[in-house]
Order: structure tokens, then C-alpha cells, then sequence
């Protein structure tokens, strides 16, 4: 079975990349302008259509892809975009070369794909980065819990964001639905929008 990183190069490769678009989703398109310009991450940022919105709209971006060809086209319409965007290829879950606070996180279908253990890490670098009471806008695909995984966009259980994210975050709001490819394909799915909790007191304090 090939890795998720060989399936995603070979879209890449064959140009077979249906999330490309102008625009990011219109989740991002509405909660953005709300918000007060600062540090954001776009995590599996692809060819950068966040990051360059978010940065058009006065936002500091990193935006991480592990495809390198994907990162490469990122900086190239960022660069025709007139913004400013620091792109990585990287690992969502190994983000050790960033560093704290970021105002605001987005993952459009990216960490759907990752195993529990993998989850785990992700949340742990998220919890690391984002500051208390950033917002983490996440849209996910969504399987049933004793579904096997898939090949492609695996999908994640829902008892597994909350199981792994809650310690660290508050879910705000959720927004179930079903996502339809062009092909005639869909699976159920869900924007998140979590915040993140303020930081424990270190034991013995005051």
C-alpha cells in the first residue's frame, strides 16, 4: 500500500488536485476578516491559497506542506500575489523549528489522514505553538468508529479529536456535513472551530 505522502506526490505529479482554487473555503473566507491580524499557521497549506488570502489580509503566515512540489508553487504565487509568506515543507507532526505564540491555526483536510498516534503529535505541537485562546479552525473527513481505514484520505473518528484535543482545547462550534467530489464521491465531514486553553498553573503555585 502506498504511504499517504506517495499518494499525495502522485496527484501532484499528475496535476490530478481537486482542492486547487482561488479561494480558501468560505469557513476561512467568513472567520478571517473577524479576526485581528497576527501569527498564523496553515498547516498542509498545499499550493498556498490560505496562506496567500491570509496574508493579503494582513496576517504573519507559515504554511507547511511535505510535498515539496506543492510548497514550490505556494512561494511562486506568493511571490505573483505581492505577500509575503514563510512556506516549510515539513511534517505537521514534527513542527520543532517553529516557535510560540501563533495567533491562529487552519488545517483543511490534512490531519484526516494521520493514524492516532500521529494525531497525538500533531495536537502536542499545536498545543506547543498556539497561544491561550487562539482559535484552530480544523475541517476533517469523518469515518465511523469500527469503519477500517482507507486508502487515500483515511478520515479520522470523531472520538479521536475529542479524546486527543480536549485536554488542551475547548470546542466552540461544529458544522456536520457531506462532502461531494467531482467524481460523484462523498463522506461525511465537519468544520471544528476550537480555542485554545489557557495554560495550567505550574503545581505548588499560588
Amino acid at each position: 500500500m502506498n504511504t499517504t505522502y506517495e499518494r499525495l506526490l502522485e496527484r501532484y505529479n499528475e496535476g490530478n488536485v481537486p482542492w486547487d482554487a482561488e479561494l480558501p473555503p468560505p469557513e476561512v473566507l467568513a472567520l478571517i476578516p473577524t479576526l485581528p491580524p497576527g501569527r498564523a499557521l496553515d498547516l498542509g497549506c498545499g499550493y498556498g491559497r490560505a496562506s496567500i488570502y491570509m496574508a493579503s489580509q494582513g496576517w504573519q503566515v507559515d504554511g507547511v506542506d511535505f510535498i515539496d512540489q506543492a510548497v514550490a508553487v505556494a512561494r511562486q504565487r506568493a511571490t505573483a500575489a505581492g505577500v509575503d509568506v514563510r512556506f516549510h515543507v515539513a511534517s505537521i507532526t514534527d513542527l520543532g523549528f517553529l516557535a510560540a505564540p501563533y495567533d491562529f491555526a487552519l488545517d483543511v483536510g490534512c490531519s484526516h489522514a494521520l493514524d492516532e498516534a500521529e494525531l497525538r503529535l500533531y495536537e502536542g505541537e499545536l498545543a506547543r505553538l498556539l497561544r491561550p485562546g487562539a482559535i484552530f479552525l480544523l475541517y476533517v473527513r469523518l469515518r465511523d468508529e469500527d469503519a477500517p481505514a482507507e486508502e487515500g484520505p483515511r478520515g479520522m473518528p470523531e472520538s479521536w479529536l475529542r479524546a486527543i484535543f480536549t485536554a488542551d482545547f475547548d470546542f466552540t462550534q461544529v458544522e456536520r456535513g457531506l462532502t461531494t467530489m467531482a467524481d460523484g464521491s462523498s463522506w461525511a465531514s465537519a468544520w471544528y472551530w476550537l480555542r485554545r486553553k489557557a495554560n495550567p498553573a505550574p503545581a505548588g503555585s499560588a
